[in-house]
């Protein structure tokens, strides 16, 4: 299962017909706590999030978090402003891939096969 998280939904809605037509089990989310407050936090194969998400926890926040779980949860980030601040904040937590607003399907399902083989 895929948990997509991102304040927009119209991006919910496009990476969750993208990622079901490839055969994936999504769940969608409108913030990381409402991520982190399911049982899909538990049972999530990979998290796609936005980082810039207003009135709470960050992309990269949720990274972190994520990351020091045993074994660490696949993480990929997504941004419209990925400057090198962001970047380097996003390659600090080991996210498996940062995608800058917009991107192609081809560059997401590349990120989504590598985060998976880990």
């Amino acid at each position: 299962m895929i948990a997509i998280i991102d304040d927009d939904e119209g991006m919910r809605v496009s990476l969750d017909g993208l990622l079901r037509s490839l055969g994936h089990r999504t769940e969608l989310f409108d913030s990381a706590e409402a991520f982190l407050e399911s049982q899909s936090a538990g049972t999530a194969d990979c998290v796609i999030s936005d980082i810039h998400m207003p009135g709470g926890m960050s992309g990269i926040d949720l990274a972190r978090r994520l990351g020091d779980d045993r074994p660490p949860m696949p993480v990929i980030l997504m941004s419209a402003f990925a400057d090198k601040d962001v970047r380097e904040r996003a390659e600090d937590t080991k996210v498996h891939c940062l995608l800058a607003k917009p991107f192609d399907e081809e560059t997401l399902i590349a990120c989504l096969e590598k985060a998976l083989v880990v």
